[in-house]
């Protein structure tokens, strides 16, 4: 049973085209996932399918009663809303439905026996659907997800504005599941999740009987719950059973038949045109000449496979630090209230450490603490000498008005346009996206103008807050490989263990320190 129909979809922005006459059909318990380099539409598809977007071209049909549940990459969760709250707003409907129950038995004071009956009926129609959706469970069900996700702990009635980057994706994330759609659509959800709920998501997911569309660049969990991979790429859209790896194999082996089919149809056409050009002039070989040229005007010319632009991260070396990067003596890290013990660190010039344990205990607020970007509760921070930082944040500034071009001129105003152009190129992004406003770009393209500031600048210590999120497959390959090969040391909060195996020389754990585990 079909439960999504998209037909002929076109769509672009200004003169940038997304997609050209995509088609897409959603089966009843599919488990999809929606793959392809950054910048190929994959957010701009989900916000069609939803409605938040309208496309240029084409419809998009959803089955009759179909329920989807929708966790995009930039929700918005305001100030006042608490946990608990956003989590019971998933039973929205049933609380509005016991209201008119209530509504009703207040209605029955005034009313004739007629009216009477027909309020009992309505009640007792609504009151059924109370117990089939298990309404009086409603606490329970809560707790359930809460715990499953580790919000439990954070308490139910704290206010969601104080939370993580990490913690409020699992707070949408819990919402959504509580709703059980007739669809889930997830843009990237094991962003900002610890590798412990990454573990309970996917075990979510594989038991899921419903389906689901999944944006990732996280190929192992990509690999462990889907069965359809659907590829964007050249504003097409490529379907092929199979997880991910079967795809890469698919694809591959298609790839190279198209590359060799173009490659003999080029030679093809070159030798038609040298008998054409030796032989039109020859009374005896005109009109095998002529036979030539229709076989060549009638050709239906192959297209050589556009290759994208691969990203080139190369870190800039400066001057060797000191021996010693950073020390802290008895540091408290918090905002209002401490997140740590006393902290007594210390890292070696030439060390690669990452920080790992759940949202929310104080990661990033330790490496703003160590930069002196925040002033910590008590304990002090001593910087080693000749520092050089690179720091790399997790998200692009909220409210960014620039487009890339303007954004890398403004950080290095000697460049010309053409050295600020070439080094947005090397980090994968085409003349279309230099142009762009940052802000309309995705999640990737907007990390990838990021990284372009720091490899600009030599460093000798490289701070990173959670550098893949986002970066498809070939820019987290070269980032790693970039990371390796960087003389400098490197303080980065990771949650991919592919990503840092091989990489790191220390991994320490931060909830051995803090106090929100």
């Amino acid at each position: 049973m079909s439960i999504l129909n998209v037909e002929r979809l076109s769509h672009g922005f200004g003169d940038r085209a997304i997609f050209e006459d995509v088609s897409f059909r959603l089966l009843k318990g599919e488990h999809i996932g929606l793959v392809g380099a950054n910048g190929e539409g994959k957010s701009t598809f989900m916000n069609i399918i939803t409605g938040k977007l309208q496309p240029d071209e084409g419809k998009v049909e959803w089955a009759k009663n179909v329920k989807a549940g929708y966790l995009d990459q930039h929700a918005v969760l305001e100030k006042g809303m608490t946990i608990g709250g956003v989590l019971e707003s998933a039973f929205a409907p049933l609380y509005d439905t016991e209201a008119r129950i209530n509504d009703l038995y207040m209605k029955m004071a005034d009313v004739d026996e007629a009216t009477m009956n027909e309020y009992l009926d309505e009640v007792g129609v609504l009151q059924e659907l109370l117990n089939a959706h298990d309404f009086y469970l409603i606490d329970s069900k809560v707790n359930e997800v809460a715990r499953a996700l580790g919000l439990l702990d954070l308490g139910l009635d704290r206010d969601v504005t104080e939370l993580s980057g990490g913690q409020r994706t699992k707070v949408l994330l819990g919402k959504l599941l509580l709703e059980k759609p007739d669809i889930l659509l997830l843009d990237e959800p094991t962003n900002y999740l610890d590798k412990e709920h990454i573990t309970w998501l996917q075990r979510y997911l594989q038991d899921y009987e419903n389906a689901f569309i999944l944006i990732s660049h996280d190929i192992p969990f990509l690999n462990s719950v889907v069965n359809i991979i659907y590829h964007m790429n050249d504003r097409k859209l490529g379907r092929y059973v199979g997880d991910y790896d079967h795809f890469m194999e698919v694809y591959e082996m298609q790839k190279s038949q198209k590359e060799a089919a173009y490659n003999r149809q080029q030679q093809e056409i070159a030798e038609l045109k040298d008998f054409v050009a030796r032989n039109k002039a020859r009374v005896a070989t005109r009109n095998m000449a002529m036979s030539r040229q229709k076989k060549l005007d009638k050709m239906e010319l192959i297209e050589k496979a556009s290759e994208k632009p691969k990203p080139e991260f190369n870190f800039l070396n400066a001057r060797a630090a000191g021996k010693y990067i950073f020390s802290t003596k008895d540091l408290v890290i918090g905002y209002d209230e401490p997140l740590s013990k006393p902290l007594n660190l210390k890292m070696e010039r030439g060390r690669k450490i990452v920080l790992t344990g759940a949202n929310g205990i104080g990661k990033t607020t330790l490496l703003k603490s160590i930069l002196g970007l925040i002033e910590p509760l008590s304990g002090t921070v001593e910087q080693g000498d000749y520092l050089e930082i690179g720091y790399f944040e997790q998200e692009t500034q909220p409210g960014i008005e620039t487009t890339c071009l303007e954004e890398i001129w403004n950080e290095f105003p000697s460049f010309s346009q053409y050295e600020v152009r070439s080094a947005l190129a090397k980090c994968g992004l085409t003349t279309k996206h230099i142009e762009s406003k940052i802000k309309v770009l995705s999640g990737g393209e907007q990390a990838k103008v990021r990284l372009c500031k720091l490899i600009n600048r030599p460093s000798n210590i490289l701070v990173l807050d959670e550098p893949t999120n986002h970066l498809d497959v070939d820019a987290k390959d070269e980032l790693k490989r970039a990371l390796k090969e960087y003389a400098g040391s490197i303080l980065m909060v990771c949650h991919e263990s592919e990503f840092y195996e091989g990489l790191a020389t220390e991994v320490w754990d931060c909830s051995k320190w803090s106090l929100r585990i």
